[in-house]
This record gives structure tokens, C-alpha cells and sequence, in this order.
């Protein structure tokens, strides 16, 4: 009897420690950054029914890589975190999860996600590894990017690229309107983190960790952060007015009057960490809106939007409408004397 009901003593250990294990992860935040890479592959496939095993390889995949980011994030900050008092109470170790579990499950998260990149073709899992090699840069220690000003953004600038460049590769080689496009993504990208050192400032500064916000001040970070917004917002306009996104998502650029009131609104209220989540809640529904727009206006079936070379798969050089009338050519004048000949004889 002893025997067997030691038997069953793992299963709940191994619920409990999923439980754990789930709990230390950052729902809202690994959900909100699927849209980058779910968008550059709605650029690259124009019939997407038609990959669904690799779209949902893309997503699982990233799934696990950018818990993976968040993951070694928290391990590598848990003393500062502990320090936080905005923070303290979700540190991983509060939820019984021993450091050791953690690297573990960090460095499980990244093989699983490589192994999956890797049946996406080589280019994908260099893209994938080359976030990886970022996430360490500004997370380790040893490298410390997120103590070190401008550093710091230039990673969110370069690994919000890749992120859209990961499912653009799905369909396309990476060409100028890849990252024209992309471009906007990694802006939004820095921006929205320079907005996030605002809201960690005070956790931050007691940690003597030299982000934007405490090194130049939160005011003044604050203020780049609105002239990054307004920039990718510029790069929009363009690329539409351009030509190679929809030339009806100019007219999103006038959301961006509504993230200024949100902004003002938290400036007022004195850039606290409640008003700056609140803001940070707002711009995020405001461009999830934006990519649900783009992703409309491809699949409309009322676009021509200038492409790029296609992988050898076949894929089209540009998305052009299903409706467009067939080209006609008009015959050679040697092909026209040959017909006539051939109908005379």
C-alpha cells in the first residue's frame, strides 16, 4: 500500500510545479508581441489558409522565444525586482520558483523555440537566434545593455526589425520593403520601451540602474519617447503615400492626436507608475487596432501594393487585387505578318 501510493505523488508535484511555472510567465506582455511577426508574415504570404503549418510553427515558436526573453530577463534582474517595490510581489522566487528552476526552464525555452525556427528555413532561425543574441545583450550581466543609455534602445530598435523580418521570412527574402516596413514596427517598438523605463523609473534609480529615464530624466524621456511615436507615425504616412503599404492607412496617422491626449493626460498627472500603465494600456490597444487595420487592408482584395522578390516557393513579386483585369499584350508586327501569311496559305 505504501509503495503504491508513492506511486502517485508526482502528478500533483508536477501540476504544482506547472502552476509555478506558468504564473512567472508575462501573459499580457508575450501576447502583445505576437502581432510583429504575425504581420510581417501577412506581408510575405498572400494566401496564408494555404500555411498553416508553418504560421503556427511561427507562433508557437515565438511564443517560447519571447518567454524566453522575458524569462531571462527576471532572472537576471531578480535582486533589483526584489528591491522594486512595484515589483516585489511577482519576482519569481516569490512564487516558490528557485533560481536554478528558472535558468533551467529559461534555456529549455530558447532550444525548443530554435528547434521549431529551424523547420522554418535558415534564414528564420538566424533571425530567431540573432533576438536571442539581443535578449542577452541587454539582459545578462555581464553585457548590461539595459544599464547602459542608448544601448538599450538600440537593441529594442534592432530587435524590433527582426521580429517582423522573423515572419516576413516565411514568404520572402529580406529585401528594402521588409525593412522599410519593419522599420515602423521597431520605432513603436523603442518607443513604447522608453515610455516602460518612465514607469520603472523610481524601481530603477533605487537599483542604480542607468536606464534612459534616470540617466536624462524621465521628462526628458519622455519627451523622446513621443518624437519616436511621432516618427514611426511619419514612416507610416510615408510608406503609404509611397505606395508600398495601402494607400487608405494615411489616415491612420490621425491616431496618433488621440495617444497625444493619453500622453499629456500621464505628463500631467506626474509620469507615476499608475498613470504610465495606463498609458502604456492605451497605445497598446491603439496599435493593436493599427495591425488589425493593415492586416485588413491586405487581404481586402482592393489592393496593389509594390512587392519585392519572391523566395523560390513561388510566392507573387506584389499583392495585387483578385479583381484586377488579365494584362493583354499586343502582338509583334513579325508575329502579325505571320499569322497573315498562315491564313492566306
Amino acid at each position: 500500500m505504501t509503495g503504491t501510493n508513492s506511486s502517485f505523488m508526482p502528478i500533483p508535484q508536477a501540476r504544482i510545479s506547472a502552476i509555478r511555472f506558468f504564473s512567472s510567465l508575462r501573459p499580457q506582455d508575450i501576447l502583445v508581441l505576437q502581432g510583429s511577426p504575425l504581420l510581417g508574415a501577412a506581408f510575405a504570404l498572400r494566401n496564408p489558409i494555404a500555411h498553416l503549418v508553418p504560421l503556427a510553427i511561427l507562433v508557437v515558436g515565438n511564443v517560447l522565444l519571447v518567454s524566453h526573453i522575458f524569462m531571462l530577463n527576471d532572472w537576471s534582474g531578480l535582486t533589483a525586482d526584489a528591491a522594486d517595490p512595484n515589483k516585489s510581489t511577482r519576482v519569481f522566487t516569490a512564487r516558490g520558483i528557485s533560481q536554478r528552476e528558472i535558468a533551467a526552464m529559461t534555456a529549455g525555452l530558447l532550444i525548443a523555440s530554435l528547434l521549431l525556427f529551424s523547420r522554418l528555413g535558415v534564414m528564420t532561425l538566424a533571425l530567431a537566434i540573432g533576438i536571442a543574441i539581443l535578449s542577452a545583450l541587454y539582459s545578462l550581466p555581464r553585457f548590461n545593455w539595459k544599464g547602459r543609455p542608448l544601448f538599450n534602445s538600440a537593441a529594442h530598435l534592432a530587435g524590433g526589425i527582426l521580429h517582423f523580418l522573423l515572419g516576413y521570412s516565411l514568404g520572402r527574402v529580406i529585401d528594402r520593403r521588409g525593412v522599410a516596413i519593419a522599420t515602423f514596427f521597431a520605432l513603436v517598438f523603442v518607443a513604447g520601451h522608453l515610455m516602460q523605463e518612465i514607469r520603472d523609473h523610481d524601481g530603477d534609480a533605487i537599483n542604480s540602474i542607468r536606464t534612459n529615464a534616470v540617466v536624462f530624466g524621465p521628462r526628458r524621456t519622455f519627451t523622446a519617447g513621443l518624437v519616436v511615436f511621432a516618427l514611426a507615425h511619419v514612416i507610416l504616412f510615408t510608406l503609404a503615400l509611397t505606395g508600398i503599404l495601402p494607400r487608405a492607412l494615411m489616415a491612420l496617422v490621425a491616431l496618433f492626436a488621440l495617444q497625444l491626449h493619453w500622453s499629456l493626460t500621464a505628463l500631467r498627472d506626474g509620469l507615476t507608475y499608475a498613470s504610465m500603465s495606463r498609458l502604456q494600456t492605451r497605445y497598446r490597444v491603439l496599435y493593436a487596432l493599427i495591425g488589425m487595420a493593415i492586416v485588413a487592408s491586405l487581404y481586402s482584395g482592393a489592393i496593389t501594393v509594390r512587392g519585392a522578390r519572391a523566395t523560390p516557393g513561388g510566392h507573387p513579386r506584389a499583392w495585387r487585387s483578385s479583381a484586377a483585369a488579365p494584362t493583354t499584350h499586343r502582338p509583334t508586327r513579325a508575329a502579325a505578318r505571320g499569322s497573315r501569311r498562315a491564313a492566306h496559305d
